[in-house]
């Protein structure tokens, strides 16, 4: 069980150490401090291993740390890291393919990063994660990128699985009578499968028809909330904005012309109702429209007429 105490070293060596330390637990990284301090960078990594997967507790200091496209190529081997945030609030910004996926990671949340991906981490205050290494052969392949990057909650699903695996995993060595190295064998296998679960099979999208259906039921759930958007919709589905546009792309609608023409169709079925009270902005409010004007713009558009003059026309 390695332990580097930064805290022990003088402080104007601690930062440098921090440096190695890093790249020797984990993989190659390169930190940058955020503020000055003059009690030196004190920090602390303890890891234990577990089979395949490594887990690390690690406390530190505000700091920017980059695994990019140089620290890649330096890389051996293919790893997810999944970090569980204890304290503090984690800053990520993921390169996913062609796409930066941005996060931000409180307590009791998780990310999941592939080393074969560049991505920048920042730490603004002093923090605290678990931090578990596994290898992408014991996820049955590379993962799918939807969940990659960002911030997973461990209150329900899958993502409290992972959680409360990792805190226990963590402590499992600390128990008095640690699991012979077949039980461990089983402990590891059963961590990698409930990640390979939240993340998916590898290259698994989600099939279009079926994310399409669910993303339109959401939508009509939702046309109150003028916030919908293509990368709001996207985040609640965990998939990427570029894999909702392809749902939409054997169709002759798309995301945004689906969301536009619910809302109309809403607004007109409530403008012609005696029973729905509210002025012509109101109505155009509840369905998602902040703006009367742009919402009489595009109802004459699609109508041919004013809301208003539609309005007076009520029995």
């Amino acid at each position: 069980m390695p332990v580097w105490d930064i805290g022990r070293r003088p402080p104007a060596d601690q930062f440098a150490m921090w440096h190695d330390v890093i790249c020797r637990a984990f993989v190659p990284l390169t930190p940058s401090r955020i503020g000055a301090d003059v009690n030196g960078f004190p920090s602390r990594v303890e890891t234990r291993e577990l089979g395949e997967v490594n887990r690390a507790r690690i406390d530190s200091q505000p700091q920017l740390t980059a695994h990019g496209a140089r620290e890649v190529a330096r890389s051996d081997g293919e790893f997810v890291f999944v970090n569980l945030q204890l304290r503090g609030r984690c800053h990520v910004r993921h390169r996913v393919g062609t796409e930066d996926v941005e996060s931000v990671v409180g307590p009791g949340r998780f990310v999941v990063l592939d080393t074969t991906e560049p991505y920048h981490l920042r730490f603004d205050e002093p923090w605290r994660m678990l931090s578990f290494r596994v290898p992408h052969r014991d996820l049955g392949g590379r993962p799918r990128p939807a969940r990659l990057g960002r911030a997973v909650g461990a209150d329900t699903g899958t993502g409290h699985v992972v959680a409360t695996l990792m805190t226990a995993l963590w402590h499992l060595d600390d128990a008095p009578e640690p699991p012979a190295a077949g039980g461990q064998d089983d402990l590891q296998r059963s961590f990698a499968s409930a990640v390979s679960a939240l993340l998916g099979g590898p290259g698994d999208e989600p099939g279009h028809e079926a994310l399409r259906a669910a993303v339109l039921r959401h939508v009509a759930a939702n046309l109150g909330d003028p916030g919908l958007s293509v990368t709001t919709v996207a985040r609640h589905f965990a998939v990427s904005p570029r894999t909702l546009h392809a749902a939409f792309a054997g169709h002759d609608t798309t995301f945004a012309a689906a969301v536009r023409t619910m809302r109309l169709e809403r607004c007109s079925r409530a403008l012609v109702d005696p029973a729905v009270a509210g002025t012509v902005t109101a109505i155009a409010a509840r369905h998602g429209y902040r703006d009367p004007s742009a919402f009489s713009r595009a109802f004459r558009r699609e109508y041919g007429i004013a809301p208003g003059d539609l309005r007076r026309r009520r029995a």
